[in-house]
């Protein structure tokens, strides 16, 4: 089977790639290999009554599939250059933001109508997070909800699946580079339905596996000799803790993104990902459970409470150099302890004893994920949890009430980062046309960033 374009990849740079292409060159022949299911086939299988944890599905309905990581996110696009990857370094600072733009008008125009775009200039919880050692990062955040951004991608898949052939529950086994340069992909799964040889090639490929696919990317890298720069893991706990306390913050920013450097290491440990009014979530990344979070626009679905991550880089040096592994040998501790997710109380944590399910029943806070109660302390390394710990009581200067004794911590949640490929301005490897996008290629961050990439890189294909 011969294509013009092959797209390993379902997640927000596969998608949009995908959009862009067909826009740009309606006549080009396109494919699109996804591990994951369709769309409509993505359901966890957890229901809190029957499932209350995870069974380690085949693939995780959650992380794989058409949308990608981002599917069951709370669809949050951040609109800057100041977090979320360093696409802007490869494309430049304008084009980066234009791109993020043209995102979120695409999405605006596929059910995101009417949802607000919040942003942090002008506002006084700047001043008062610098006041207070805390550092609020700039940008402007469009806020869909798990509900609508499930509806945009609907959209999305209804309006190419017709121009687009999409191989689902279909994973990519190797990739190979032909004598004239062209690309095959060789594959495993329901598209030897289709394509019964088991392989496909194209003129151009682009790789936008995301972050559940950094082990297989890795393997890639090694096939192809694709030069790669050590990269980090991000290491740390979800907070959840009621509404009210940070109404002040997400009333008017949504989300606030905060850094903040401790006095005890000078470690830098940063909010993640925070989720107004939402719920705690388990995820599976290749076999290991972590902990997320989600949130919705559907006042029907909001909860009484507030969630979000605090999460430490750690980057490795000489001889050291498997930062995934590392992140992944302390979430299989807590899988092992816990048999998924643990929670604790701050106020058990600090008091050096174990949460056990009678003091989660008395809690003022009512946890909405069911999880383990245990002591987080045997998990976490001393350092991270020390500047974890450290953080809670800075914001607290600056909400009120996020270090109360019955604030909920779960973990682990640890963001796992592909080696970063080495590329050039396209966004190209040092193999012509061959491309690696979103945050497989571990220059993107997040849904904004990550779907720029897939533009910026359709754009240039279609000019070639």
């Amino acid at each position: 089977m011969k294509y013009d374009v092959l797209l390993i990849g379902a997640g927000p740079g596969g998608i949009f790639a995908a959009y862009e292409l067909i826009k740009k060159k309606s006549s080009l022949k396109v494919a699109v290999f996804e591990a994951g299911h369709a769309l409509k086939k993505r359901s966890c299988p957890i229901d809190g009554e029957k499932i209350k944890s995870c069974i380690h599905c085949k693939s995780c309905s959650i992380m794989q599939g058409f949308g990608g990581a981002g599917a069951f996110s709370d669809g949050k696009y951040n609109i800057t250059n100041d977090f979320g990857g360093t696409l802007f370094e490869h494309i430049g600072r304008k084009k980066a933001l234009e791109l993020m733009n043209y995102v979120d008008s695409i999405n605006l125009s596929h059910g995101g109508e009417g949802t607000k775009l919040y942003s942090t200039a002008g506002t006084a919880f700047k001043k008062k997070c610098m006041q207070n050692r805390l550092h609020l990062l700039d940008a402007s955040v469009r806020h869909l909800g798990t509900d609508i951004n499930y509806v945009v991608l609907e959209k999305l898949y209804a309006e190419l699946k017709d121009k687009v052939d999409f191989y689902f529950d279909t994973k990519v086994e190797k990739i190979e580079i032909s004598d004239d340069g062209s690309y095959r992909v060789y594959f495993s799964g329901d598209a030897e339905k289709t394509i019964s040889e088991g392989y496909a090639d194209g003129k151009f490929c682009v790789i936008s596996v995301g972050r559940s696919g950094s082990k297989w990317m890795e393997s890639v890298c090694e096939d192809l000799k694709l030069k790669t720069l050590s990269n980090r893991v991000d290491l740390g706990v979800r907070v959840e803790l009621p509404a009210e306390i940070f109404s002040d913050i997400t009333d008017e920013l949504y989300e606030g993104k905060i850094v903040y450097r401790t006095q005890l290491y000078e470690d830098k440990v940063r909010t993640f990902c925070m989720n107004p009014h939402g719920i705690v979530v388990s995820e599976n990344t290749n076999g290991i459970v972590t902990v997320n979070g989600h949130s919705f626009e559907d006042e029907n679905k909001k909860t009484d409470n507030t969630n979000f991550a605090l999460l430490v880089a750690k980057h490795f040096t000489a001889p050291f150099e498997d930062s995934n592994g590392y992140g992944e040998s302390i979430a299989r501790l807590s899988n092992m302890l816990g048999g998924g997710v643990i929670v604790q109380r701050l106020g058990d944590l600090e008091r050096g004893r174990r949460t056990n399910q009678k003091r989660i029943d008395e809690s003022f806070v009512r946890p909405t994920l069911k999880a383990t109660p245990g002591d987080l302390s045997l998990v976490l390394p001393k350092r991270i949890l020390d500047s974890i710990i450290e953080m809670l009581h800075a914001l607290d200067k600056v909400a009120p009430g996020t270090a109360n004794e019955d604030t909920l911590i779960y973990g682990v949640e640890v963001k796992f980062y592909n080696m970063e490929v080495v590329l050039d301005e396209n966004l190209e490897t040092e193999h012509r046309n061959l491309f690696c996008i979103g945050d497989g290629s571990g220059v993107t961050h997040s849904l904004s960033h990550a779907s720029a990439s897939g533009v910026y890189v359709a754009d240039l294909i279609a000019e070639r």
